[in-house]
């Protein structure tokens, strides 16, 4: 039986060294697996820490998960800018090291500050998001980097089918039994990753690092540089500066408002995993082929719109999975933005791109979070139920969407070339 299992894994780790964007799809499917075991409890855990009650928890909330942001902006651009020296492996493998720290201060942190200090770290090294897209990059033709790009989407939607499953039901277990399950599994993708990942960047395509480039300053300085791409930065991070929305108060929206257990949380982030998988490994690439990208992100952003308002105006809990389809298929914007930017840009720069995308999408997880909980907590913590607004992040999370539409139509109208376009 052990030879069996050994010879399989052997066969398994042949087939991803043969395949880097096998590996990259499961090294993301774990690192995703391992974010999604934590979100049911993060809240709780948070109220934990401070002794006070889930719900006044939810001015703390913010904070914490922008911690995290704040690191990942100022650091992601420094990473991108070493895997553009030193290759995309030696990178990659750090960031799952400092993941894997980072949930065992989670497992111990006996207060606020220690799981501040956590995410910190998580911040400082994660990043594997950053890394894996530049390797998608590298890896990638014209012809298909949008579907490659859509991979990654797919990785982590199948990750938030494990992970949010997995953590509601360690959760009856113990509050802080889904940090230490997080922190083995980081520590399983770092084993995988040092015997199966292979280097994607070529020394010969390798670029000096430059520390005034690789610093969220200067990536910001960055963006003067793509000129025509400078407005599609702005739109990226309108885009995840609305996800914010779901991302920050879901767990407080669906406790609050619908009374769900941490195992009732768990499970809808798996649905809305598995909806997102299926959307973004089966639909985005055909999209892409058959639309163009330019439509298929005015499509995702048209359905992103409705979504959000539709969650907001939800008055019971069975309409949240009902918009759980239509809500995956606003991730197809994001993926088709990516690649019109990426197929501009040189390949020494792929990495120095994605950092500066990367410092974005942190940008939008450092404001997010704050602003979004703070505008929740104003509309609910405190007044009586009749006048609670449990919507209102997402009813802003809206406003930024149609911002963010109409600036994309200006700036790919001025766009000399889209790779994908029809």
């Amino acid at each position: 039986m052990k030879t069996i299992i050994s010879r399989t894994f052997i066969y398994i780790c042949s087939m991803a060294s043969r395949n880097a964007l096998l590996f990259i799809f499961i090294t993301i499917v774990i690192d995703a697996t391992g974010l999604g075991i934590i979100i049911p409890s993060l809240p709780n855990l948070v109220a934990d820490t401070m002794h006070i009650t889930v719900e006044e928890s939810s001015a703390y909330y913010g904070p914490v998960l922008a911690s995290y942001a704040l690191m990942q902006f100022i650091f992601a651009p420094i990473v991108g800018g070493i895997s553009d020296r030193y290759g995309r492996r030696p990178v990659l493998l750090m960031s799952l090291f400092g993941l894997g720290v980072d949930y065992v201060f989670m497992f111990f942190a006996p207060s606020l500050v220690w799981l501040i200090i956590g995410r910190c770290i998580a911040g400082m090294f994660g990043a594997s998001f950053t890394t894996a897209s530049a390797y998608i990059a590298d890896i990638s033709t014209d012809e298909n980097r949008t579907r490659n790009f859509g991979f990654i989407g797919a990785a982590f939607g199948v990750g938030f089918v494990l992970g949010p499953a997995l953590g509601g039901f360690l959760a009856d277990f113990g509050l802080r039994v889904p940090f230490l399950a997080a922190a083995i599994l980081s520590l399983v993708n770092l084993i995988y990753g040092f015997f199966v990942l292979k280097e994607s960047l070529p020394v010969e395509k390798r670029r000096p690092f430059v520390l005034r480039r690789s610093n969220p300053v200067g990536a910001m300085f960055q963006i003067v540089k793509y000129k025509q791409l400078a407005l599609l930065f702005l739109v990226f991070f309108l885009y995840y500066l609305a996800g914010m929305a779901i991302h920050s108060s879901w767990n407080y929206l669906t406790q609050e408002k619908f009374h769900w257990s941490l195992r009732d949380v768990g499970i809808s982030l798996a649905v809305v995993g598995i909806c997102v998988a299926i959307v973004q490994g089966g639909f985005t690439g055909r999209f892409s082929k058959a639309f163009g990208d330019r439509k298929t992100v005015l499509i995702g952003m048209f359905i992103f719109f409705f979504s959000l308002l539709g969650i907001g105006f939800a008055t019971q809990g069975w309409m949240l999975y009902a918009l759980m389809v239509p809500y995956a298929f606003t991730g197809l914007a994001g993926p088709a933005i990516k690649s019109i930017m990426a197929g501009n840009t040189s390949e020494s720069e792929q990495g120095e791109l994605q950092g500066t995308i990367t410092s974005l999408i942190s940008l939008s997880e450092i404001i997010g979070p704050i602003m979004m909980m703070a505008l929740f907590t104003y509309t609910t913590v405190g007044l009586p139920e009749s006048e609670k607004v449990y919507g209102s992040p997402y009813f802003l999370g809206a406003a930024f969407v149609t911002l963010a539409t109409l600036l994309f139509v200006v700036s790919t109208r001025k766009l000399k070339s889209q790779p994908s376009e029809k």
